[in-house]
């Protein structure tokens, strides 16, 4: 299962920096490197994050994600017409997408993606890309239209975190705002507050909820939408309740 956090990293130094801290999903996105230093990356990674229970993605090298034993990969749409999905598939990993439009979008939900990522939500520094930002009435659309987790990715910062979620992605994949950050360790420790906030307040909710509906059954008076205190409690109430327990 992803999580609302998803950085993704350039290489295995990052993740040994930030993995520990709390991270629960990872993307390992090597660029420009040899294939005995991808392969040692991938399985160190893979190693690391067995340890600290992250789910770790590799970007790309789905041939030496198999090899290695990984379980989930991220392929771009020009690696996804490459690639072989049906050694992808036999060998169990879960596979997320890439997509920018309408049409890529489609072609991704031909081969039923464990997730589909949009972007660029907003304008990027990262690098050069010939779409305009998405913006959030397309984060929208897309979670419409799939049925799979929506991962947000470009252009996202704390502040813009709720907002996107609200929109409706699932998963907030972040890169500058982690790597260009002057204190990094501490903007992770920001996104898992973040991300976890809006869990915490459905957690809330949901006891509230139960609460008021174990008042209605056994007569607690209900006051302003909150069951009352111990004190307060019918007497009759405080027999069921210990049966309950």
């Amino acid at each position: 299962m992803l999580h609302g956090f998803y950085p993704v990293l350039p290489d295995l130094g990052w993740l040994e920096r930030l993995v520990p801290l709390g991270v629960k999903t990872v993307q390992l996105r090597l660029k420009d490197a040899t294939s005995a230093e991808i392969e040692r990356q991938i399985a160190a990674s893979i190693a690391l994050c067995a340890k600290h229970e992250c789910q770790l993605i590799v970007n790309d090298y789905w041939r030496e994600a198999i090899a290695l034993g990984a379980d989930y990969i991220h392929l771009g749409q020009e690696d996804l017409a490459e690639a072989n999905l049906a050694a992808i598939k036999t060998a169990g990993l879960k596979l997320g997408i890439s997509t920018h439009s309408h049409e890529e979008l489609e072609i991704a939900l031909d081969v039923s993606p464990d997730y589909v990522a949009l972007g660029p939500v907003y304008e990027t520094k990262l690098k050069k890309m010939k779409w305009a930002p998405q913006g959030l009435d397309r984060v929208t659309e897309w979670k419409s239209l799939i049925p799979c987790p929506l991962v947000a990715i470009a252009g996202i910062t704390v502040e813009r975190a709720p907002d996107v979620l609200a929109a409706g992605a699932d998963s907030l994949a972040v890169v500058t705002d982690i790597i260009a950050h002057s204190d990094p360790e501490a903007r992770v420790a920001e996104w898992l507050e973040i991300v976890t906030a809006p869990k915490k307040q459905e957690n809330k909710t949901c006891l509230m909820q139960r609460m008021k509906s174990f008042a209605q059954r056994s007569r607690w008076p209900v006051r302003n939408g909150s069951p009352p205190s111990m004190p307060e409690m019918h007497p009759d109430v405080l027999p069921s309740m210990k049966k309950q327990r």
